[in-house]
């Protein structure tokens, strides 16, 4: 089961923040590169982002779709690379006091990835999610910081 956890020091709402804006999904998931709107208006239901995914030379344009949205703690996707087939990637946001816990569980659904998925496939998820979890913590806190250095705004018009 590739199930992985962190700990973010940010309310939920600046979680989901980051997971709602699809211009921020290169910037947290480890892989992607070159993201760019599909259909719809992310994250609702049915709307997607295509994304390529570079290996050296090699590159494989893909595309994630949401499958399940509960704002502002349920995200499910499903990304669909190709040839590589296509995976199941659940984001559960917790409140946990004043923090958030984030879980992210993936699982392959379709393809050869789903063919040859075994142990040494689930080890590579798992280091796969630790990162993405510690770039995910990283946009959310970075967000925060700018949001609360620019201070509260003033929308009243001058006289």
């Amino acid at each position: 089961m590739a199930a992985r956890n962190r700990l973010i020091a940010r309310p939920v709402e600046d979680v989901w923040a980051v997971l709602a804006d699809s211009t921020l999904y290169g910037d947290w998931v480890v892989g992607t590169s070159g993201t760019r709107p599909g259909k719809g208006t992310w994250p609702q239901l049915g709307s997607s982002i295509t994304y390529t995914v570079r290996l050296g030379r090699w590159s494989v344009t893909g595309s994630t779709v949401v499958r399940r949205c509960e704002a502002p703690r349920t995200l499910e996707l499903e990304a669909d690379s190709g040839r590589l087939g296509t995976a199941r990637i659940a984001v559960e946001v917790r409140p946990w006091g004043e923090d958030s816990l984030v879980i992210i569980d993936e699982h392959p659904l379709r393809g050869p990835a789903g063919a040859l998925h075994n142990s040494v496939a689930e080890a590579l998820i798992q280091v796969r999610h630790r990162s993405m979890l510690a770039r995910l913590a990283h946009v959310v806190e970075s967000a925060a910081r700018q949001r609360e250095s620019a201070g509260p705004r003033d929308d009243r018009a001058a006289v």
